[in-house]
């Protein structure tokens, strides 16, 4: 059993989502030989120093205990927490990958993404994304105190937030180009990704290929999450 998560979007805002981690990790996620987090575990990472916060170190010390039960995690940056690094990642004992990610399920060829990468029509979030990525810039942000990172991270999500009020729905969704590209490139393979809180399985044909795009869940007050077994295939849960 696999199962696949994004856009959790915890932080100590939202007391009801991180009730429902608990939960999850403490219960359906016990039973997957493997979890996928496809982005956006947290509503921001200021840097792997944020360990020193109880709550952060909380859902490392939860995540690790799934590897005590013998479920791999791996993590995918999202557009929120594009700043884990390798502190996180041994605390929390998961693996990180890349955007996009390659992955076999049965006779059935995937591959994972965020999936911000796919929302071309937003072209400011775009040259957002570009920048947040570039090695100089993560070195030159890095270089600044916590306390400071935090405040930026405070005030880069209230402008994300006024942003979106501006924008079409459309223009924050997924690019049908964008798609075909990608799975063209890789050999259409199905899509699993997140971001745009979307959830819903899309069937389309590219280039004369049968392809179909899982979108996952954000979380509120419940976790959501696809959960893939040799029998039944892909199929959306929650608890």
């Amino acid at each position: 059993m696999i199962h696949f998560i994004s856009d959790l979007h915890l932080s100590a805002r939202h007391p009801e989502t991180a009730a429902a981690f608990g939960r999850y990790i403490a219960g359906p996620a016990r039973t997957a030989q493997a979890l996928y987090i496809l982005g956006d575990l947290f509503d921001a990472w200021p840097g792997d120093d944020a360990l020193v916060d109880p709550a952060a170190q909380g859902v490392a010390n939860a995540i690790a205990s799934l590897a005590s039960a013998g479920c791999e995690v791996f993590l995918m940056h999202g557009n929120r927490d594009f700043l884990i690094d390798s502190g996180f990642a041994e605390a929390a004992r998961l693996t990180l990958i890349p955007d996009p990610h390659p992955l076999k399920l049965g006779e059935r060829d995937y591959i994972l993404m965020h999936g911000d990468s796919l929302c071309t029509d937003d072209i400011a979030y775009q040259s957002f994304r570009a920048m947040v990525r570039n090695p100089e810039w993560r070195r030159g942000i890095l270089a600044k105190t916590l306390a400071e990172r935090l405040q930026i991270a405070a005030e880069v999500r209230s402008q994300s937030e006024d942003a979106k009020q501006e924008k079409s729905a459309e223009i924050m969704d997924v690019n049908g180009e964008a798609v075909s590209a990608a799975l063209r490139q890789a050999a259409y393979p199905d899509l699993i990704h997140g971001h745009t809180h979307r959830p819903a399985c899309h069937e389309l044909m590219v280039d004369g290929q049968a392809c179909k795009r899982w979108v996952l869940h954000d979380w509120k007050d419940r976790a959501e999450w696809l959960e893939w077994t040799a029998e039944s295939g892909l199929v959306f849960r929650s608890c």
